[in-house]
């Protein structure tokens, strides 16, 4: 089992930048796959990124290519989300989840382990 907290999030200009973290308690952080997903205001939650836990490939939403970018320190049991050139329609609450030995999962069902999620609040 892992258990997953998210930190970082908070109020930002549009144009400018947050960092999100996931710290993740339990053993074997490295066999998980990550992700990040969103979830705004009368919507359903959607996926940002995601990292595989073999090989370290990262995959994006399109709405997000180019701009956010997923990283992970197995040594510090974090998983990052680095936000970029952010936009009003980026603002949500942001959920890291894990799967353990997970391929390249986008929806919510692959995922087993969810953080409480950090709120983002990009303003114009």
């Amino acid at each position: 089992q892992v258990q997953l907290v998210e930190s970082g999030g908070g109020l930002v200009q549009a144009g400018g930048s947050l960092r999100l973290s996931c710290a993740a308690s339990g053993r074997a952080f490295s066999t998980y796959a990550m992700g990040w997903f969103r979830q705004a205001p009368g919507k359903e939650r959607q996926f940002v990124a995601g990292l595989s836990w073999r090989g370290g490939s990262t995959y994006y939403a399109d709405s997000v290519k180019g701009r956010f970018t997923i990283s992970r320190d197995n040594a510090k049991n974090t998983v990052y989300l680095q936000m970029n050139s952010l936009k009003p329609e980026d603002t949500a609450v942001y959920y890291c989840a894990a799967e353990q030995f997970g391929g390249r999962g986008t929806s919510d069902y692959e995922y087993d382990y969810w953080g409480q999620g950090t709120q983002d609040t990009v303003s114009s």
